[in-house]
């Protein structure tokens, strides 16, 4: 009996101690804030407790039931006097994170309305009150004012309708901020997870994944699922992208039925184009369905098996040799030696191009049907042609820019001097013979009242019709795959994005490799405005910014070093141009863009993202 007592009293000098401990740290901290107060300066920030032994209590270290610890907006008792609801929640949040899978919660509690989540929102406890530990760990609360002690935490009581609904919308800002956090990297090796997606460890090693826009885990990574392309580094952001995309998905159709579940190709590394032609060029037919099962990629003489991977992969592969121009079916822009044109002398180099341009239409078809992407950027008007788009001027611009001047000239000016007639210059292994623009178009001169028909002629002849089989072949293969009717939706740009993706845009090495004229220089509060926007924007908006003034999203190998212009490389440029009233406009020859010189960050930001979402073609650039 007399030991029994010792113990009990053991336990309570424990008990009074703590709390006289945390007592007097709560009077310190007070009396800290008074003093901060005094002097007209804030108070240190209050480090955020661990989690609550009651909402610790609620784990389960199976990935199948766990959430997203992350997204319960919440805090411990004994937060201290000077910390707010919105820091409470951040520890918890932050706690939560730290301690992996581990402190997910069998059943979320960050729904609308949950008590628990309320009373942490609320923040600390009642004046007087505090939070110990039981031997056995469970918590409970020790009342100074009346000396007592109780299992209950005080602060769950009712709670108003305005607690309620103030609580709901944190849940929603939170949930939001979250569906637009940027997409987090585990593994470089393997490449970036989906947006929304984490992975983590069980506390036996096996790793799984979290999808927070669902809410849900699962074991297989979701990098080795078939992946939709808005998973994949495709805008989500602007003009409607998502809904677009959502509906050309909705109506794809599935392989027709009697259709194997799977299509099985094998192919060799060191001759992966002749193989991947030679399983799917042969298809006609009923057996073109084959191609929108599922891919299943063998590379002969390796172990494999394809979950996605593999195909990936390939795609990536297939694009080197597809695109490469040592076959001679498609050839760098004249402007840069990173986007690709068709090759007008193809038929030439290969008898049988028609053939390959109409499997390489197929693959790209395949791509965009399986959610994957090719390594490979075309020029603008390749793109225009495909969506029946007419061929402008100032397409040819980030082209050619030495073709562009010389026709923005005889715009410009008096053609009659330089005695030019409707025919162009074309040229074959170094010989060079006259094609005629319009049926005797060598004895009629080019004068200030035919010049418009002669320009409209050369781009037609430079975009359309000296590669109108091959572009015609390409079509063709893609619409096997993908109908007119589904992709006509999107832009020229979009178009871009959904059959090649984009780079990841180093916002530093942009910044490092780009050039100021005019008023503006690195340390112009305009220029300053600049660049803290880009470093806001996501992977998508940069791409559209570049898009804007380059003509393209895609990074040469070597970085912004080495960005191409109609002279060879050309940094990107940023000029002092116009009023606020003005947007930017971008000379996709110069690689330039005129910014005018904005009075605010804000109104920065509007502008440029008002002519990068919403130019159509090149009506923004000149």
């Amino acid at each position: 009996m007399v030991m029994a007592l010792r113990r009990v009293l053991r336990v309570a000098g424990r008990i009074t101690g703590q709390a006289t401990r945390q007592t007097t740290s709560s009077r310190a901290a007070r009396s800290r804030a008074a003093r901060c107060r005094a002097a007209g300066s804030a108070p240190a920030a209050v480090t955020p407790p661990p989690i609550p032994p009651r909402v610790r209590r609620q784990v389960s270290d199976d990935p199948n039931t766990a959430r997203r610890t992350s997204s319960v907006p919440g805090s411990t008792a004994g937060a201290g006097a000077g910390m707010t609801a919105t820091a409470a929640a951040a520890g918890v949040a932050a706690a939560a994170a730290a301690s992996g899978p581990t402190a997910a919660p069998r059943n979320l509690v960050n729904q609308p309305g949950d008590p628990r989540i309320l009373a942490a929102l609320r923040g600390q406890l009642p004046s007087g009150w505090a939070s110990q530990m039981a031997p056995s760990s469970r918590p409970f609360f020790v009342d100074h004012n009346t000396r007592k002690t109780t299992w209950e935490d005080p602060r769950l009581q009712p709670f108003s309708p305005a607690e309620i609904e103030s609580h709901n919308r944190l849940v929603r800002e939170h949930q939001e901020r979250m569906a637009a956090s940027p997409q987090i990297v585990t593994n470089p090796e393997r490449g970036q997870l989906p947006a929304g997606w984490e992975e983590r460890k069980t506390p036996d090693g096996r790793t799984f994944y979290i999808d927070h826009s669902t809410k849900s885990t699962q074991w297989e990574d979701p990098r080795e699922q078939r992946q939709t392309p808005e998973k994949l580094n495709v805008p989500q952001y602007s003009r409607d992208y998502k809904q677009k995309y959502e509906y050309m998905r909705s109506r794809l159709k599935p392989p027709a039925q009697g259709t194997a579940n799977r299509f099985e190709l094998k192919v060799r590394r060191k001759h992966i184009l002749e193989d991947s032609y030679a399983g799917i060029a042969s298809l006609s037919g009923k057996k073109l369905e084959i191609m929108k099962a599922r891919l299943w990629i063998d590379f002969t003489g390796e172990k494999g098996l394809d979950y996605g991977g593999l195909a990936r992969e390939w795609f990536e592969l297939l694009s080197h040799e597809m695109f490469n121009p040592y076959y001679g079916l498609f050839e760098c822009s004249a402007s840069d030696n990173y986007t690709l044109q068709i090759n007008a002398n193809s038929g030439v180099c290969n008898e049988d191009h028609l053939s390959y341009f109409k499997f390489i239409g197929r693959v790209c078809g395949m791509a965009v049907y399986h959610g994957k992407l090719v390594d490979g950027f075309f020029v603008r008007p390749f793109y225009k042609m495909m969506l029946r788009k007419k061929i402008t001027l100032a397409d040819m611009e980030s082209v050619d820019g030495e073709y562009y001047n010389s026709l923005n000239w005889i715009l410009d000016n008096d053609p009659e001097d330089i005695e030019a007639n409707f025919c162009v210059d074309e040229e074959l292994f170094g010989q060079v013979s006259q094609k005629e623009l319009k049926p005797g178009g060598e004895n009629i001169p080019v004068t200030n009242k035919n010049k418009k028909e002669y320009v409209e002629l050369v781009i037609q002849w430079r975009f359309v019709n000296r590669i109108k089989n091959q572009m015609d072949a390409f079509i063709t293969g893609f619409e096997e795959m993908i109908p007119f009717n589904l992709y006509k939706i999107f832009d020229e740009r979009e178009l871009e994005l959904l059959i090649c993706g984009i780079d990841s845009i180093d916002v530093e090495d942009w910044r490092r490799h780009t050039r100021y004229r005019g008023r503006y220089n690195d340390k112009d509060q305009v220029i300053i405005w600049f660049w803290k926007a880009v470093t806001t924007f996501d992977n998508e908006q940069r791409a559209r910014l570049l898009q804007f003034v380059t003509g393209t999203s895609r990074v040469p190998m070597n970085g912004f070093a080495h960005l191409q212009g109609s002279n060879g490389e050309q940094k990107f440029c940023i000029e002092c141009w116009g009023d606020e009233r003005s947007l930017p406009r971008a000379h996709t020859c110069f690689n330039r863009i005129d910014l005018p010189p904005y009075s605010s960050y804000h109104l920065l930001r509007e502008k440029l993202q008002l002519a990068i979402e919403n130019t159509e073609g090149f009506e923004g650039v000149d």
